[in-house]
């Protein structure tokens, strides 16, 4: 007889099951009851609400910094303990800002993306007017999907400066790849948001644009007060001016999802980053292009 998990696996193996299970649902409806059950702290309700997620999941709390939780919310955005994770020291090195997956990669040919081979998308689409002639045209670009049993904060890949945040409302699909090879321009449908990062004394121009998911819609970034969600009524556009070290948080999703790293032309991939590479947070990543004798790359 199957287990519950075996199950799962088995259901998560046919496509065609697993997509209408996790899109042909009312996921803007049942993505606001997850984020109210997550928090419920009724004791009954919490234990066996991680219960089953061990149960369903590889789900692995042995990183974690504490080992009593308040709620499924409080696991699912747990810290981990001192030392967890090792943040690559190269100078010329931009690491992972969270744990994941290597989904899709390579260069921007133009404004032009992909989110799975075959569907294309475009900046432009992904990040409105602000996607028009950005630095990140024919640079490079990554996927990282965070799985829904991982670690779910994201930390500064570089020393850096957070100098402008974009909230853009949405949808929640799933965003796993089996949805990524069905829904056209997935990633420019969901709720997202767009940080706007200067990186190192050169001031280069990078993004990191969280994506939400179904059941996973909501994003809490420390350098605002504000939670980004289907409920937020503030200004579309955000100008901060927040600084971070190299592997320090800056804030995580609610349950998990995925982030999109967009860097100028010059940067190239870390040595073995490729498609369904796993990735702990502080991994090498990038590599940094030399800086040419007092150039600023915002200038």
């Amino acid at each position: 007889m199957m287990t519950i998990k075996q199950t799962l696996q088995k259901i998560g193996a046919n496509e065609d099951l697993n997509f209408l299970l996790t899109n042909r649902i009312p996921r803007l409806a049942l993505t606001r009851f997850m984020g109210w059950f997550s928090q419920r702290r009724t004791p009954w309700v919490r234990d066996l609400s991680i219960a089953t997620w061990k149960r369903i999941a590889d789900l692995d709390l042995s990183e974690a910094k504490k080992d009593h939780f308040d709620s499924l919310h409080d696991c699912f955005i747990r810290e981990l303990k001192p030392g967890a994770r090792q943040v690559d020291a190269d100078p010329r090195t931009l690491v992972s800002p969270c744990d994941g997956i290597v989904g899709a990669m390579g260069h921007v040919e133009g404004d032009g993306v992909y989110q799975a081979k075959g569907f294309p998308y475009t900046l432009t689409d992904l990040l409105g007017p602000l996607g028009a002639n950005s630095p990140w045209q024919d640079g490079v670009f990554l996927t990282i999907r965070i799985t829904s049993s991982m670690y779910h904060r994201f930390h500064a890949p570089y020393d850096l400066q957070l100098h402008d945040v974009d909230y853009f409302a949405g949808d929640t699909w799933n965003v796993n790849p089996i949805a990524l090879k069905r829904v056209e321009k997935l990633f420019c449908k969901n709720e997202r948001a767009l940080l706007q990062v200067a990186v190192g004394a050169e001031r280069y121009p990078v993004a990191l644009v969280p994506v939400a998911a179904v059941l996973v819609a909501s994003i809490r970034l420390h350098a605002l007060g504000s939670l980004l969600d289907a409920r937020y009524e503030g200004p579309g556009h955000i100008a901060c001016d927040a600084h971070y070290t190299k592997g320090q948080e800056m804030g995580w999703f609610q349950h998990g999802s995925t982030i999109l790293v967009f860097a100028p032309k010059g940067f190239g991939f870390a040595p073995g980053i490729c498609e369904g590479t796993p990735l702990k947070m502080g991994q090498a990543l990038l590599k940094l292009p030399e800086p040419l004798p007092g150039h600023d790359a915002l200038a």
